[in-house]
């Protein structure tokens, strides 16, 4: 029997949504919610019926031709013409896990009840959820600014058995899929369709993924990173707890504690060191992946305000007897820290390929590219430069999208976030740094195999379970299936 998360007013956090995710949980409006959803509709229903005057995307066009009135009797085709017309997504689709995660998102915002959705609608976005029906939506098209239009277009279609989904593992007709699960098509009201599109669900879920991937990935970038320490006999004395207390950053004391914890019963990190200093690959790892970490908490801070949000257009005000046209669709709030959790993610890969290099270089008592015989055999050569190409590709993609913006809609939309691209190029910059890392796994595994002693308990749990998977490498092999055993063991590695 399924579990059930009930929606209602609360504040949700990345752990809410993660155990949401995680634990498979179905969903159902809550009673807080329902009410504000139907006080919401009541209202802007007695609205529209009693104004004489004209009222943005409601009994009006959208951008430019915001100021052409729509008749009573052509406002629920309005809306459909919107969806339609928007539908304009290109690119890769998105994979369904992110779908879902805008089902979710775009749920949570419409059941703050202030956006006019009907209950029905509402529901029916519950009902997609819960059947994991994933309506097919494309990459390329939001500009991040009245709202990701294109992307939740594409979303929306479905509803009223228009565009395609993906369900149980095939791409179908919307219309299929809705007979088969004895669904009716939606018949949308007025505010509806702007209600659905306008809105930052598309930046929000890639931001709430790449954000429950970053934090993963930094606290294994520390267990890596301490057995790259053993293995190049490195020292212990930068992790030192007074190091950290006279520069007191958040993620710098936390990543020396990591590694001091990881490294706490090691044979090799304790005994005496020949070499006066490390190289900053190592020595400066607390104040790298430190940073990091800090970006990425207030990437999570900025993020968790956004996801608890209102951030269609116009927002419906019943108590106040107000709707107000303004622009909590616009995402230069995502778009920066995307673009500032870019550069924090490649700087971790930055560090991550430089370990790399230093274990492959033929010192401190380690063969030339961690193999028998260098010279017949290249061992991990081509894998270090894997790697630097996978970094060198991430600098490239840490150019900032915010900093960019297309005049749109003949000039009403002035100035727009890119919060999508920024978005999207960040998924990119995670993905490419998971293979980073997992050839930092693969060169240090190999370089403890060449010492004498034992590591830690938690960097020796790594190495079996490493080298259950991944061969010691006598001689040269074919290399590309281990970087990627390495690359999914990174990501599937329980600490």
């Amino acid at each position: 029997m399924s579990k059930i998360y009930t929606i209602n007013l609360d504040h949700w956090t990345l752990d809410d949504i993660s155990s949401i995710l995680k634990e498979n949980k179905d969903l159902n409006l809550g009673s807080e919610s329902r009410e504000k959803v139907l006080a919401c509709r009541k209202y802007l229903d007695e609205k529209i019926d009693r104004s004489e005057k004209p009222i943005y995307g409601i009994n009006t066009g959208f951008g430019s031709l915001c100021d052409t009135e729509i008749s009573k009797d052509q406002l629920a085709q309005l809306q459909l013409n919107l969806v339609r017309s928007h539908a304009c997504g290109m690119g890769p689709e998105v994979p369904s896990h992110l779908v879902r995660l805008m089902l979710l998102l775009k749920i949570k915002g419409l059941a703050l009840g202030h956006s006019g959705i009907a209950i029905s609608t509402l529901e029916r976005l519950i009902d997609f959820y819960n059947y994991k029906v994933y309506p097919v939506v494309y990459e390329l098209g939001s500009l991040g600014a009245s709202g990701d239009l294109a992307p939740l277009a594409h979303l929306s279609l479905p509803l009223f058995g228009e565009g395609e989904v993906n369900y149980q593992g095939q791409k179908r007709p919307a219309a299929d899929v809705l007979k088969e699960l004895k669904l009716e098509p939606i018949q949308l009201t007025s505010k509806e369709g702007l209600a659905l599109l306008n809105g930052t669900q598309f930046m929000s879920a890639f931001s709430v993924d790449s954000l429950l991937r970053a934090k993963e990935l930094s606290l294994k970038a520390d267990l890596v990173a301490a057995a790259s320490i053993d293995a190049f006999d490195g020292s212990i004395k930068p992790f030192h707890p007074s190091i950290q207390e006279v520069r007191p950053h958040n993620g710098q004391i936390e990543t020396a504690i990591n590694i001091r914890s990881f490294l706490e019963d090691s044979e090799m990190v304790n005994r005496d060191k020949v070499y006066v200093q490390d190289p900053y690959c190592l020595r400066c790892i607390p104040q790298v992946h430190g940073a990091s970490k800090d970006a990425i908490a207030h990437a999570e801070r900025v993020v968790e305000v956004e996801i608890n949000s209102v951030t269609d257009n116009p927002t419906v005000f019943p108590d106040e007897d107000e709707v107000i046209s303004a622009g909590n669709f616009h995402g230069q709030h995502l778009a920066l820290v995307l673009d500032f959790m870019a550069i924090a993610i490649a700087e971790l890969g930055s560090i991550s390929e430089r370990r790399t290099y230093k274990l492959v270089s033929g010192t401190r008592g380690l063969p030339a590219f961690l193999v028998n015989n260098p010279g017949l055999n290249s061992g991990f050569m081509i894998a270090q430069y894997a790697a630097a190409s996978a970094v060198s590709q991430n600098k490239q993609l840490c150019t900032p999208a915010s900093v960019d913006s297309i005049d749109s809609s003949n000039g009403q939309e002035d100035h727009v976030s890119m919060g999508a691209n920024a978005a999207t190029k960040l998924k990119r910059v995670i993905d490419n740094y998971e293979s980073i890392l997992g050839v930092e796994l693969f060169t240090s595994m190999q370089a403890l195999d060449f010492r004498e002693g034992k590591s830690s308990k938690q960097v020796e749990k790594l190495r079996k379970a490493f080298r259950d998977e991944v061969p010691f490498v006598k001689e040269d092999v074919v290399m590309y299936e281990w970087l990627e055993v390495s690359r999914v063991l990174i990501r599937n590695y329980e600490l």
